[in-house]
């Protein structure tokens, strides 16, 4: 929303990944840095076996050395299940350095990659809900895999029948 005024956030579509009373993490989905999949596998030692170019997210401000996966299950994938969550369907979430190998040497169609994470602690993501700074919209693969970064917001916010434009900085839940 327009009054949240950390520039990390400024139009972000963020997945929220888990919450509880302690805290709260989330992936930005919208934003990408300056590295590909294959010049991360290439710093860490091994090989990038998919699309070439292939870009890597910035998943929020938080521990900008840390990795993240979000991918589609399929059912010839072999991974150790204690490492990987699953999100909602088959989308599938994971942080080990194991799961990020695998699915290197076989990438999946949808997979993305996230340096960083978004972090809040306790109370604070509920505080800054009440003050009107996020908008809550349900989980889409499709929103997570299929749509351009630079269209995410305006799409997420439009699926919800919300003009952006008509956004103003105001107090409450949206």
């Amino acid at each position: 929303m327009p009054q949240l005024s950390d520039p990390n956030f400024r139009r972000s579509v963020v997945l929220v990944v888990h919450h509880d009373a302690e805290s709260t993490f989330g992936l930005v989905l919208n934003r990408e840095v300056e590295l590909t999949a294959e010049e991360l596998c290439e710093s860490l030692d091994f090989p990038w076996n998919g699309e070439r170019g292939a870009e890597v997210a910035w998943g929020g401000p938080v521990e900008s050395n840390t990795g993240w996966l979000l991918f589609q299950d399929s059912l010839d994938m072999d991974l150790d299940e204690e490492h990987v969550s699953r999100l909602g369907g088959s989308l599938c979430f994971a942080g080990s350095m194991d799961v990020f190998r695998q699915l290197a040497e076989r990438p999946p169609e949808d997979l993305r990659i996230f340096l960083g994470y978004s972090g809040w602690g306790c109370g604070q993501l509920e505080t800054e809900l009440a003050q009107g700074a996020w908008v809550v919209a349900p989980l889409s693969s499709d929103i997570v895999f299929d749509v351009p970064k630079e269209a995410m917001w305006d799409h997420v916010l439009r699926a919800m029948d919300i003009d952006p434009a008509t956004l103003i900085s105001t107090a409450g839940v949206h």
